[in-house]
């Protein structure tokens, strides 16, 4: 999955109202960005790399398998496959939407 679907697949899988409350930023480096203001109602997703209270740093391609189910947000964390920056909550949150 390429930077586009991955963006659109968070997209659908946040819709309008995700209950993340939050700022959320994936970070896959030169890649690009995914940003999710679900502050905004609707949410909004899209590619503007902006600060956010929570980073997920993380590849492409691990990205990708995240969102085809492939790994868990959880095993993902503990496997060392994503890093999180800022409020953990947000990224706790972030496994009900994912």
């Amino acid at each position: 999955m390429d930077l586009q679907a991955c963006t659109e697949a968070i997209r659908a899988k946040v819709g309008d109202e995700s209950r993340l409350n939050a700022t959320l930023k994936f970070d896959c480096g030169i890649d690009g960005v995914v940003y999710v203001d679900a502050l905004a109602i609707p949410n909004a997703v899209g590619n503007e790399n902006l600060d956010a209270g929570c980073t997920v740093i993380i590849t492409l391609e691990n990205l990708s398998a995240m969102l085809s189910g492939e790994l868990s947000p959880v095993n993902g964390f503990m496997s060392g496959k994503l890093k999180v920056s800022g409020d953990m909550s947000v990224a706790m949150r972030l496994q009900n939407v994912i």
